[in-house]
């Protein structure tokens, strides 16, 4: 199968389950909590691997017991960890507040991941890679060169994810420009509504034509319960709902439904709808188990292309 390379945030995910999301200047109480491996790269890598690619993560963990956890959780999945760097202070993490039908709230800090750089091995990694993958949630310098190493052409193809509005990334992710330049050369961009908001001030099935007209080759534009859009150059936007299931928790939905795209739609050569199937289906089995690796897709349970 293919490699596929991701670049980002592997963290240490706190999780609370409460009685209920608190309102602004409301409370509640805490039920359960555990700690688990977590971040935007280290998800959609185990998701990659679960679905029988070959898939290595680069990140930056601290000097800590949080990293050892981070790092094995990667390598249960089969996912090459050797680019999880270890340097000085603590590991990044969330904070991710679930609630008792499966909603959540997630809040980031550390520094571990803010700080990361590429090194030569790491970009000998992506230029051998099939798929290079990296998210808003990365450091802007990264994720610029990144972005330079596609539009160079020494790496074959570049999926990113708008992962978060930018208010959330300033001082901490990718930039605003970097973002104009990865809607124009990235051959599959992934954002969701909250995010697309944000960034362009439209909702999702607007968003979509946007991005597709700025010259991504692949968007996809998720809208939670109501589905997602996507579009490629070859026709209209195309809507696919979402799939209905009884979710016990929400957190890595997103990543699950773009590691499925990654496969489907980028490497597996479906179209926009197939490929949005494929996503909705891995994204669902996902919010029916804890933890945004609870449940992984295999590529059996996944509808034909």
């Amino acid at each position: 199968m293919a490699s596929v390379v991701t670049v980002g945030s592997a963290v240490l995910d706190h999780v609370y389950v409460l009685s209920n999301l608190p309102a602004p200047d409301g409370g509640a109480f805490v039920t359960d909590r555990t700690r688990r491996g977590g971040g935007v790269a280290a998800n959609v890598a185990c998701g990659l691997s679960a679905l029988d690619h070959n898939a290595a993560v680069v990140s930056r963990v601290g000097d800590d017991d949080a990293a050892d956890i981070v790092v094995e959780s990667v390598r249960e999945w089969d996912v090459d960890a050797d680019a999880v760097r270890r340097g000085d202070g603590a590991s990044s993490y969330t904070l991710i507040l679930r609630g008792p039908d499966g909603g959540r709230m997630i809040v980031a800090g550390g520094d571990s991941v803010p700080t990361l750089r590429l090194r030569d091995p790491d970009r000998e990694r992506l230029r051998a890679a099939d798929v290079v993958f990296t998210s808003a949630y990365a450091p802007d310098r990264v994720v610029s060169e990144v972005a330079d190493l596609r539009r160079t052409g020494a790496i074959d193809a570049l999926a990113f994810d708008l992962s978060g509005p930018l208010s959330e990334l300033d001082g901490r992710g990718t930039a605003p420009e970097t973002i104009d330049v990865l809607a124009a050369a990235a051959d599959l961009f992934i954002t969701g509504e909250v995010a697309a908001r944000s960034y362009l001030g439209e909702p999702p099935a607007d968003a979509v034509r946007t991005l597709r007209d700025a010259g991504a080759e692949r968007v996809a534009v998720t809208a939670g319960a109501s589905g997602a859009h996507l579009a490629d150059g070859t026709a209209d936007p195309v809507h696919v709902p979402a799939r209905e299931c009884d979710p016990v928790d929400t957190t890595g939905a997103g990543d699950q439904f773009t590691a499925a795209l990654i496969h489907a739609w980028l490497l597996g050569g479906a179209g926009p709808r197939a490929a949005g199937e494929i996503a909705a289906v891995a994204a669902a089995r996902t919010c029916t188990a804890r933890g945004p690796r609870g449940r992984l897709a295999t590529p059996s349970e996944l509808p034909d292309q």
